[in-house]
């Protein structure tokens, strides 16, 4: 594989991890990079199960299973990172500062032509990318979590992101077997605005006693047909993160966003979602949903 066609994925948590596989399995050269030792190992632990539980349900082979693992790589910093990358995503927290960091650092190591994305769920394009000499290679890549399953990719185009720019990021999308949509910058873009929105309801619906977690998030899935009820997403996303994404909202799109105080009460406690094994439900030790486990009205 030639280096043009090298993807730099920084961050190994879960979308990390996703991104990775997904760019792994289609064929390019991926270095994640991470400076915790232990989440790289843990990434390379998913990716493998993820592809192994492909060969197991006949929709990949063993052979390309094993291609997919030699082409991932794992690096510490990202100056280790291959210089010749065509496209770097950053996939670290929801925080500003953070994300202008990477993207500081990813310009001064890689060429002009070198694409930099960031997986953002709901943070300003322009914003992160004012950091940047040339902020219009700078875009949004938002993909969606589990993202072997996941087939949408949110395009977002900041407001000095080119049209070639924009133009590579659909292509890179579609070589991974992705379907792309093209955002001109919001808050929340598409999907976090509608997600946040009716997670926070449905927090409040629970908070006020109007139903059990259960059957809030069941009366979701029968009823309009969703694979997975708010609560349960929120579980999976990580109530930290949608707290972070609510509270911007707020500042930006006003009062209807409000964090519902419950949401500030489970992240007060730890309650995180499946990665800190308790959020509105409780898992057990591979991540699996213990019955009967939702959070009761405070």
């Amino acid at each position: 594989m030639e280096t043009k066609d090298c993807v730099v994925v920084v961050g190994a948590g879960l979308m990390g991890t996703g991104i990775a596989h997904a760019f792994a399995s289609s064929g390019h050269p991926v270095t994640l990079v991470d400076t915790p030792s232990q989440a790289l190992a843990r990434a390379r632990q998913t990716i493998e199960k993820i592809l192994a539980d492909g060969v197991r349900l006949g929709k990949s082979t063993q052979d390309d299973a094993s291609a997919a693992l030699e082409r991932l790589h794992s690096a510490s910093a990202l100056d280790a990172a291959p210089g010749q990358a065509a496209l770097v995503i950053e996939t670290a927290t929801e925080k500003m500062d953070i994300k202008q960091a990477i993207v500081r650092e990813a310009e001064s190591l890689f060429g002009e032509e070198t694409v930099i994305a960031t997986n953002t769920s709901a943070l300003s394009i322009t914003e992160i990318a004012s950091v940047a000499r040339l902020p219009a290679r700078v875009i949004g890549m938002h993909f969606f979590n589990p993202v072997h399953k996941m087939k949408l990719v949110e395009i977002v185009r900041g407001l000095e992101t080119s049209a070639p720019t924009v133009h590579k990021a659909q292509q890179w999308s579609q070589g991974i077997g992705k379907t792309s949509i093209e955002v001109n910058e919001a808050p929340g873009f598409t999907t976090s605005r509608i997600s946040a929105l009716l997670g926070n309801e449905a927090m409040y619906m629970l908070a006020e006693g109007v139903a059990s977690a259960e059957d809030i998030d069941t009366s979701l899935r029968m009823a309009f047909n969703h694979p997975m009820g708010p609560l349960e997403l929120g579980d999976m996303t990580g109530w930290d993160t949608r707290l972070s994404v609510l509270q911007y909202l707020h500042q930006t799109l006003g009062e209807k966003f409000r964090p519902c105080p419950l949401i500030v009460k489970l992240v007060k406690s730890g309650r995180h979602g499946r990665k800190t094994g308790r959020g509105v439900y409780e898992y057990d030790d591979k991540g699996a949903r213990i019955p009967n486990s939702g959070v009761r009205p405070f």
